[in-house]
C-alpha cells in the first residue's frame, strides 16, 4: 500500500511485485530517469543565472528551433541512461534516429527501449514558464543480446511497461505508472529526495477546463470549433474556464488533478496534428488511462495506433473521460 511522504527509492521497492516484469532492471531504469530528472531540474531552476537560456542555433528533426536546455536535457538522459548500462536503445525527439546502446558486456541482456521528449515546452523557458520530461518505456522485440532495431520502437502504445514525466515548476514532481495507476512524487530540493505526495491520482469522470491554443481556431476543423462553442455556451456547468501554457506536461498535469480535456486537433496547418506518437502522446495516453480518464485522437484510442515512423505526429484530445468522450461526438457528427 502506497504510503504518502515514502521516497521514490522506497516505493519502487515496495511496489516491485506489482511490475510487469520483476527482474529489478525497470526499477533501475526509473531510478535513472529519477537521477537525470534531478541534474536537468538542478539547470532549469537556475536557468535565469547562467548562459542556459535562448536558442542553441541548431534545429531538430522536426525542423524547430532547438533552445540551449532542449539540448543539455537530451544529452544528460541519454547520458544517465547510456552509463547506467539499463537500456538497450533511446530514442529523443531531438535526435534524427534511435540510438543503439550496447553495454560494456558483449552479450548484453538489456531488454528495454526508452522513447523520450527531454524537455516539453521548451518555449516557455525564457519566460519562466514551467516545462518538463516526457518518458516511455517499451520491452524490446527483437532478440535480447543484439542490436535494437527500429521495430523495437515502433510499438503500439498499448504495449508499454512504464511511461511518466517529470514537470519542472512551483515545485518539481516525477508522475509515473508501470500499469497499476499513477503516482506523484515531489522532490524535496533541500536533500534531493522525491517523495510520494500524490498517491493513486485520478481524472475526475467530468472538469470544468479545456486546454486549446485558441489562436489556431480558424485552423481547426469543423468539429473542433463546436465543441469550443459548446464549452463557451452558458448551460449547466457551463461555460468552462480556458486554460492553456502550451507545454503539454503542465496542461495535463492541471487537468488531470482539477479534472478537464487537452487538445491538439489537425489543423490546415499541421493535416496531422502537432504532437508525435511516440514521444508525447502515446505516454500521456498510458498515464490517462491509468488514471480513469480517456486519450483519443479524436475518433480511435491513442495508444491502438500502429505507429510507421520515429516522429509521427497525430491529433490529440486527452483528459477527463466524459470531456474526452463528448468532444468525439462532435468529431464524428461534424467529420469532414
Amino acid at each position: 500500500m502506497a504510503k504518502k511522504n515514502q521516497t521514490l527509492g522506497e516505493f519502487i521497492i515496495e511496489n516491485q511485485a506489482s511490475f510487469k516484469y520483476t527482474s529489478g532492471e525497470l526499477s533501475r531504469l526509473i531510478n535513472s530517469i529519477r537521477l537525470a530528472a534531478k541534474v536537468v531540474n538542478h539547470e532549469v531552476n537556475k536557468a535565469g543565472l547562467v548562459d542556459i537560456i535562448g536558442a542553441a542555433g541548431e534545429t531538430n528533426i522536426q525542423g524547430e528551433d532547438q533552445q540551449k536546455l532542449d539540448v543539455y536535457a537530451n544529452d544528460k538522459f541519454i547520458q544517465t541512461l547510456t552509463n547506467r548500462n539499463i537500456v538497450c536503445g533511446i530514442a529523443s525527439e531531438e535526435e534524427d534516429d534511435f540510438i543503439i546502446v550496447n553495454s560494456q558486456d558483449e552479450n548484453h541482456q538489456n531488454k528495454y527501449v526508452v522513447l523520450i521528449d527531454p524537455l516539453d515546452g521548451s518555449s516557455n523557458i525564457d519566460v519562466n514558464v514551467s516545462v518538463g520530461t516526457i518518458f516511455s518505456v517499451y520491452r524490446r522485440v527483437t532478440p535480447v543480446g543484439t542490436p535494437v532495431k527500429l521495430e523495437d520502437f515502433l510499438q503500439k502504445g498499448s504495449e508499454q511497461v512504464a511511461a511518466g514525466y517529470v514537470v519542472y515548476g512551483t515545485s518539481t514532481m516525477l508522475v509515473y505508472t508501470t500499469g497499476d495507476g499513477v503516482n506523484g512524487f515531489t522532490l524535496n530540493p533541500a536533500i534531493g529526495t522525491f517523495y510520494l505526495s500524490h498517491p493513486n491520482i485520478q481524472f475526475p469522470e467530468d472538469g470544468k477546463i479545456y486546454s486549446v491554443n485558441e489562436g489556431n481556431y480558424i485552423h481547426f476543423p469543423i468539429g473542433v470549433k463546436k465543441y469550443i462553442k459548446y464549452c463557451q455556451e452558458e448551460e449547466g456547468d457551463r461555460p468552462y474556464t480556458s486554460r492553456y501554457i502550451g507545454s503539454l506536461v503542465s496542461d495535463f498535469h492541471r487537468n488531470m488533478i482539477k479534472g478537464g480535456i487537452y487538445m491538439y486537433p489537425k489543423s490546415s496547418k499541421n493535416s496531422n496534428g502537432k504532437l508525435r506518437l511516440l514521444y508525447e502522446c502515446n505516454p500521456m495516453a498510458f498515464l490517462a488511462e491509468q488514471a480513469k480518464g480517456k486519450a483519443s485522437d479524436g475518433f480511435n484510442r491513442i495508444m491502438e495506433v500502429q505507429p510507421t515512423e520515429l516522429h509521427q505526429r497525430i491529433p490529440f484530445f486527452c483528459g477527463s473521460k466524459n470531456m474526452v468522450e463528448k468532444a468525439e461526438e462532435f468529431m464524428r457528427e461534424y467529420s469532414e
